[in-house]
C-alpha cells in the first residue's frame, strides 16, 4: 500500500505491528548486505535495491539504507548556478532550478535504493515534502522544524512542541512523519530536567496520535545523550549525532556507545564530511579537484560503515553524481588499505586544523 494513501489513524494501528514484524525476522544487529548474500527476506525493506546495504534502525525495526540523504544542500549554487546567498539556507526554495535539482536528487536516491531523508529545518521540510509528493512509499521522512523546537526557549513546553509540529506538518502538507526527532540545544545538558520531561511528553503524544511513527532527538552532547537514553528509553528510539572520519568507538560498558547498544537505539550520523571541510573543491562537477573529492567522500563513508552499530551517515548531496558516488561506496571494499587510510587521515587532519568556529564542536566527537 502506498504511504500516500495511509492516513494518520491507520498508522496508529499499523506502525507498531510493522516494527514488530520486521524485527521478528531479523536479529537485533541485522544487516542486509549489498547483493543479499545471507538470503534475508527483503520484501519488507522499503525501496529495496540489491546494490544497497540495509541496516536495522534500532528498536524501530525499520530497515534503512546504510547511506541516507541529509537535508542540507550546501554549495548547491555550484550545480544550479546563481549567487551564493547570505546563509545557505536562504536559498529560494520556490526557484524552478532548485526544485528540479531536489526532485532529481531524490529520484536518484530512489533509483539507488536509498530510503531515508532527514529534513532538519522548515526550508528542508518544505523542499523534501514537495520532492517526495506522490512517492512517499519510496522513502522514510525524518522531520525536525528546529526553530519550533527546544533549541528556542519559547518552544520548550510540551504544548508548544505539539503546536509547532502541527503547524509545520500542515504547512508542508504532511499527514504524518516517519521520524520526529526534536533538535535539542547543541549542549543538551543545558536543558533542565523539567524541559526534557516536556520533550518526552511531546514525543510520546506524537507517536500515540499517529503524527510520528517513531521518535527521538538530536544533540551534540555525548554524556547527556547517554543520560537521556537511560532516562527516556521509550522515547529515545533514534538519535542523531556528529560522526566523521575522525570518530572512533571506545567499546566500554559506561559510555554512549554502550547505551546505544543496550537500549537498541537507531543512530544516524551527521556531518560525515566535517561540513565539506575535507574537500579541496567547491562541489562543482567541473572543478579540478572533483574526482579527488569524490574519492575522499567514498573513503569517508566506507570508514563510517565499518561501525555496524550506526544505522547510516546522512550526507547532504547536491547532484545525481554525488548520489551515485555515495552509493558506489557501499559496493567497494569496506576496510581501507594503508594508502587509502593515509589519504583520508591527511584530508581529515587538514579539515580539523581549519574548522570554522561554528563547527568546533566536531572535535568533541573524535571518540564515542
Amino acid at each position: 500500500m502506498s504511504h500516500e494513501k495511509i492516513n494518520r489513524r491507520e498508522f496508529i494501528h499499523q506502525s507498531a505491528a510493522a516494527a514488530v514484524g520486521v524485527a521478528a525476522g531479523l536479529s537485533a544487529t541485522a544487516t542486509v548486505l549489498a547483493g543479499n548474500p545471507a538470503g534475508a527476506d527483503t520484501s519488507k525493506i522499503l525501496n529495496y535495491n540489491p546494490d544497497m546495504e540495509y541496516r536495522r534502525c534500532g528498536k524501530t525495526g525499520l530497515m534503512v539504507s546504510c547511506i541516507a540523504l541529509g537535508g542540507h544542500w550546501k554549495r548547491l549554487v555550484k550545480v544550479i548556478g546563481g549567487d551564493e546567498p547570505e546563509g545557505w539556507m536562504t536559498v529560494r526554495i520556490d526557484d524552478a532550478a532548485f526544485q528540479k535539482n531536489r526532485a532529481d536528487v531524490v529520484s536518484q536516491c530512489i533509483e539507488r535504493g536509498i530510503n531515508y531523508v532527514d529534513a532538519c529545518c522548515g526550508e528542508e521540510i518544505l523542499a523534501y515534502a514537495r520532492a517526495l509528493k506522490g512517492r512517499r512509499d519510496k522513502m522514510y521522512f525524518g522531520y525536525s522544524w528546529h526553530v519550533k523546537e527546544s533549541r528556542f526557549p519559547e518552544w520548550r513546553s510540551a504544548a508548544k512542541l505539539k503546536q509547532g509540529l502541527d503547524e509545520g506538518m500542515k504547512e508542508a502538507g504532511l499527514e504524518y512523519v516517519d521520524l520526529w526527532r526534536i533538535s535539542l540545544l547543541t549542549d543538551s545538558h543545558m536543558h533542565s530536567d523539567a524541559e526534557l520531561d516536556e520533550v518526552a511528553a511531546a514525543l510520546d503524544w506524537a507517536k500515540k496520535t499517529g503524527r510520528a511513527r517513531f521518535v527521538g532527538v538530536s544533540s551534540h552532547d555525548r554524556p547527556h545523550l547517554k543520560k537521556m537514553i537511560e532516562t527516556y528509553p521509550a522515547q529515545m528510539e533514534v538519535i542523531l549525532t556528529p560522526y566523521t572520519a575522525k570518530t572512533k568507538v571506545i567499546d566500554d560498558s559506561s559510555g554512549l556507545f554502550a547505551a546505544i547498544r543496550k537500549h537498541d537505539v537507531g543512530w544516524f550520523g551527521i556531518k560525515p564530511f566535517a561540513s565539506n571541510s575535507i574537500f579541496k573543491g567547491d562541489g562543482s562537477p567541473t572543478h579540478p579537484q572533483a574526482e579527488a573529492d569524490s574519492q575522499l567522500a567514498r573513503l569517508t563513508l566506507r570508514y563510517i560503515l565499518c561501525n555496524p552499530a550506526i544505522t547510516a551517515p546522512i550526507p547532504g548531496l547536491i547532484s545525481r553524481e554525488q548520489v551515485d558516488n555515495a552509493a558506489l561506496a557501499v559496493l567497494e571494499r569496506r576496510q581501507l588499505d594503508e594508502k587509502e587510510k593515509a589519504m583520508l587521515d591527511e584530508a581529515t587532519d587538514r579539515a580539523f586544523a581549519t574548522l570554522p568556529p561554528r563547527y568546533q564542536w566536531l572535535r568533541d566527537w573524535e571518540y564515542i
